[in-house]
């Protein structure tokens, strides 16, 4: 008889803890599911008029010859052919976008090139240390670009990666990735600047991306803000603007003063170095290629 209350006084502890761990795992797996709900439904009530679906693209696999590739641009909008560069070599790649080769134009050596633009029929490329190397576009097809310009100690030293024109308003902009001082005031600089028919450019008016008002936005102040790539919407004339690192996209107003944003899901961006538009205002962002996958580029078509 001893041993059979044993037996049963054990039996109902293990029950009753049983019982009690599964109470507890349940209301946290309840608490869990609460918080993804009611952060999925606020997220979609303020985002649900946003124009693309950032879950469902279509993905054109780039050729080997642009597996780092980086800027992207259309000229014209026309989106029967990509104008696209890469980091490491001075070439200038055109194709279709399901195209499995390339050509190229070279413009430069070796370098640290970042991003690409068109304005006034004439190509504008970004290096990493803040020069841009200008060549019309009339030099496309030639094995090597003539008539190349160079400009130095445009914008202060800075790391920089974004480069983007507004063709209605002849301008173009530089947007700084990393600087000493814009860590110092956690903000991003973006220097515009007015091209001429002969593509010289005269500064025309610095911005700055706060980086307090990205975090509010986005509800997240894990890790600094290092943008990529930006690309005017020409329809609403909102920036655009990536950023590889946080896997972020930030939207703002024509002053660069931020909207909204909206996380990427880095199964699907890799590494989104390059952004651009159609004249359909589809949008395009570029992916850098990692293991086993080559770079990309992603459409992702104008909600109707």
């Amino acid at each position: 008889m001893k041993y059979n209350k044993t037996f049963l006084a054990s039996g109902l502890l293990v029950v009753s803890a049983f019982f009690s761990v599964s109470c507890v795992n349940g209301n946290r797996d309840d608490k869990q599911n609460d918080s993804t709900s009611t952060t999925a439904s606020t997220s979609g009530a303020a985002k649900s008029d946003f124009p693309y679906d950032l879950a469902n693209p279509v993905k054109y696999n780039m050729p080997h010859n642009l597996f780092e590739i980086s800027g992207i641009v259309f000229h014209n909008g026309d989106p029967k052919e990509v104008f696209a560069i890469q980091d490491e070599d001075g070439d200038l790649f055109h194709l279709g976008l399901g195209d499995k080769e390339s050509k190229f134009t070279k413009f430069g050596g070796k370098g640290d090139y970042e991003d690409v633009t068109i304005i006034k029929n004439y190509f504008v490329v970004l290096k990493s240390n803040g020069e841009l190397h200008t060549f019309p576009i009339a030099e496309l097809g030639k094995p090597e670009a003539a008539n190349v310009t160079k400009t130095k100690d445009l914008v202060p030293k800075a790391e920089y990666e974004g480069l983007a024109a507004d063709e209605k308003n002849n301008m173009i902009y530089v947007l700084t990735k990393d600087s000493k001082p814009d860590s110092k005031a956690k903000a991003s600089s973006i220097y515009g600047f007015k091209v001429a028919d002969d593509a010289s450019l005269t500064a025309a008016g610095e911005f700055s991306l706060s980086h307090k008002a990205i975090e509010k936005a986005s509800g997240s102040s894990k890790s600094k803000f290092r943008p990529s790539a930006l690309a005017k919407n020409p329809k609403t004339n909102e920036w655009y603007i990536l950023s590889s690192v946080n896997k972020v996209l930030v939207i703002t107003d024509a002053d660069f003063k931020v909207k909204t944003t909206y996380p990427l899901d880095p199964k699907l961006f890799n590494q989104p170095e390059g952004i651009a538009f159609d004249r359909d205002n589809n949008l395009y962002i570029s992916n850098e290629g990692g293991t086993l996958a080559a770079g990309n580029i992603l459409l992702f078509k104008l909600k109707k």
